[in-house]
């Protein structure tokens, strides 16, 4: 079992982006890894839970859902 941290820097300017860490830590836990989110510079608007609802990446479910799950997961997530 790894431990993972993933990283971003994206905010609401690019939804997808801003997505992809929680995404992939969702895989990594679902994997049977641990996984981390670290956020910084415009990501850290990511846990403003009216900016989160808004955000509905291409290809994805809302950020809310994605979030969700991750936090219901166990992902530890650092601002």
């Amino acid at each position: 079992m790894a431990s993972l941290i993933y990283t971003s820097t994206h905010g609401s300017d690019d939804p997808t982006r801003a997505a992809f860490p929680f995404i992939l830590a969702n895989g990594a836990v679902e994997a049977g890894h641990t996984a981390q989110v670290f956020l910084a510079a415009e990501a850290v608007y990511l846990m403003k839970d009216v900016i989160r609802d808004a955000m509905v990446p291409v290809g994805w479910p809302p950020l809310r859902d994605i979030f969700t799950k991750a936090v219901a997961g166990g992902v530890l997530v650092h601002v």
